[in-house]
C-alpha cells in the first residue's frame, strides 16, 4: 500500500488542527501557507474529513475548521481510511497461496497496528528534533 498526498497531506491537516486544539477554528489557508501547499488542495481533503466527523467547519470571518473530536481519540487509521479507503499491501490477498497470503496478511496487519495505535495527540506532541513526549515510533 503506497500512502498518496490524499493520506499525507490528510494527516498534515489534522496535525496542525490538532496542535492547536481549543484555539479556536484554523482557517485551511493558513494551514496552507505553514506548510507550503494548495489550499485548493486542501479544500478538496477536507469534505471527507468533515463528512467522517473528524473535523467541523466553522462559519464566518473568524471561521475555520476544529477537531470533530478530542485529538487522542483520533487515530492515524482513522484518517488513512477515509482518505485512502481500507488499509492492504495488494489486492486479492484472498486469492495468494498460502505462504505469499500469510506474508500480506502480517504486513498488512503491521501496518495496522501502527496506524491504529498512533493518535493526532502523539503525532502533535512530536517535535522536529525528534522528541516525543509520549511516544515512541517502532515499526
Amino acid at each position: 500500500m503506497k500512502i498518496s498526498t490524499k493520506g499525507r497531506y490528510g494527516l498534515t491537516i489534522m496535525i496542525e488542527l490538532a496542535k492547536r486544539h481549543g484555539e479556536g477554528p484554523i482557517s485551511l489557508k493558513s494551514i496552507a501557507q505553514t506548510n507550503d501547499l494548495s489550499e485548493h488542495y486542501l479544500e478538496q481533503l477536507i469534505a471527507p474529513l468533515r463528512n467522517a466527523g473528524l473535523v467541523r467547519s466553522i462559519r464566518g470571518a473568524y471561521g475555520g475548521y476544529v477537531l470533530g473530536k478530542d485529538p487522542s481519540t483520533i487515530t492515524a487509521g482513522d484518517i488513512i481510511r477515509v482518505l485512502e479507503g481500507p488499509i492492504s499491501p495488494v489486492e486479492g490477498i484472498e486469492d495468494e497461496e498460502p505462504a505469499k497470503r500469510e506474508l500480506w496478511i502480517r504486513i498488512r496487519d503491521a501496518v495496522k497496528e501502527v496506524l491504529d495505535n498512533t493518535t493526532l495527540e502523539d503525532l502533535s506532541n512530536y517535535t522536529e528534533n525528534g522528541d516525543s513526549d509520549s511516544y515512541m515510533f517502532y515499526i
